[in-house]
């Protein structure tokens, strides 16, 4: 015997939302196979469960077009600091600075290799740690790291910023739309459980194969089990002469 299936995805569960509205549309009361309270809970929730989907889609597409932007400000903002550091490196291997520089920029003075930039937290230490050393040697009247300049640095370590602080506002918001649309899926199933109970319950004097034809009316979707799909094709094929 097949068993009922209810809805496990956001669009089965609106499809089988409108459904009973229409139904509920459709019938006077005392035709109608669920409750006027079932119908009542469905046309005050759908309108809203609708828009959050929608805005959780608008919201979830901003988030994956801006880490687009977002994408290439980091690897910009990578290079310019990595940039720095190496022209400051190559200086002192001239002979042009003191190794004792590396210092103002929190390097050890005898550590030649790029401190690891691969996440945003590394980015955001070293690009505030090359703006605020090169100020320091600045007040010193020691000469500036060119090629990049710390300001050029700065320029594109702020923007970084602005990319860093809007994505994660992008993500917070995505995380609070997950967090309100399990309550609302958890509302919509409830709502479909009650109003898919009654239907079967006002049906319940009919027999099965006429019960859920009736019940399939309103949204509500049966299926067989595998060894009973098996044996529903092999009566078909005996049917038709087949094996």
């Amino acid at each position: 015997m097949p068993y009922r299936r209810l809805p496990n995805t956001d669009s089965s569960r609106l499809k089988a939302l409108h459904t009973a509205l229409a139904k509920g549309k459709d019938l006077p009361p005392f035709k109608l196979a669920f409750s006027q309270s079932s119908l009542q809970k469905i046309q005050e929730f759908l309108t809203g469960f609708e828009q959050a989907l929608i805005l959780k889609k608008q919201d979830y597409l901003k988030q994956v077009e801006h880490n687009k932007v977002y994408q290439k400000t980091i690897r910009k903002v990578r290079l310019y600091i990595s940039h720095f550091i190496q022209v400051m490196n190559m200086a002192i291997a001239r002979g042009e600075i003191s190794s004792t520089t590396r210092s103002f920029y929190g390097l050890k003075e005898t550590d030649k290799n790029l401190p690891s930039l691969q996440t945003e937290a590394e980015i955001i230490e070293w690009g505030q740690n090359l703006i605020n050393g090169e100020a320091k040697r600045i007040l010193k009247g020691l000469s500036p790291i060119t090629n990049p300049t710390s300001a050029v640095v700065k320029v594109r370590y702020e923007q970084f910023l602005d990319a860093y602080n809007f994505q994660k506002t992008l993500q917070k918001k995505n995380a609070l739309n997950h967090q309100k649309l399990s309550v609302l899926r958890e509302k919509a199933n409830q709502i479909i459980l009650q109003t898919w109970n009654e239907v079967e319950e006002y049906y319940s004097d009919l027999p099965e194969n006429m019960k859920r034809e009736k019940a399939k009316e309103y949204g509500l979707a049966y299926v067989f089990r595998k060894n009973e799909m098996r044996n529903i094709t092999f009566a078909d094929d005996q049917h038709k002469g087949i094996g």
